[in-house]
């Protein structure tokens, strides 16, 4: 009968210890049932795209930008894994009825969760990008406190890095976001 204690009380110690160093799925928002692909081809081809339409801009003063679902899924997960403690893994960007989708996965302590944020991108009077949150769902947690400034900086960094030192004199004249594709058309004045 001791030994049945102690053996017991040694399997619930080993089993209290073995779930502290591993991480909990807790839940959230489900990710779509398609899956974006994830490629530095996809990251690659962005960049290129991106530095063509500079030298187009440079040409004639305008600029358009298409990105494909693929190209700005990978170019969120490359600028994510340069931080050493990304906010979220394994991110899914989706374009659809004038709104970016964005899923991802987060860890708080020994708790992993999924995450969705929603935002509405659209042009400013003074021709720059707005962005807006519209809702998140961090599964059982509150939104962190930042992330609307840290989403608009990141996607801030993106614009701003396609029209490369133009962007200065540059003027956002529309975002379309359908099907897929985020389309950006401006003008270097």
């Amino acid at each position: 009968m001791k030994k049945n204690k102690i053996a017991i009380a040694a399997f619930l110690l080993v089993l209290g210890l073995a779930s502290l160093a591993c991480t909990v799925f807790v839940g959230g928002p489900a990710y779509p049932e398609q899956s974006v692909p994830v490629s530095t081809e996809a990251a690659l081809s962005a960049e290129q795209m991106m530095q063509a339409a500079q030298t187009a801009a440079a040409n004639n003063g305008l600029l358009s930008l298409t990105f494909s679902e693929s190209q700005m899924t990978s170019l969120l997960a490359a600028k994510l894994a340069e931080k050493p403690d990304p906010f979220l893994t394994n991110p899914q960007v989706y374009f659809r009825d004038n709104q970016v989708l964005v899923f991802g996965k987060a860890v708080q302590g020994n708790l992993e969760f999924n995450v969705r944020i929603v935002l509405s991108v659209s042009v400013s009077p003074e021709g720059k990008p707005a962005i807006a949150v519209v809702s998140t769902d961090f599964g059982p947690f509150p939104a962190p406190e930042g992330l609307n400034g840290t989403i608009s900086a990141f996607l801030q960094e993106i614009f701003t890095g396609a029209l490369g030192p133009a962007a200065i004199s540059f003027r956002l004249e529309t975002v379309t976001i359908a099907d897929g594709l985020m389309t950006i058309t401006g003008r270097i004045k």
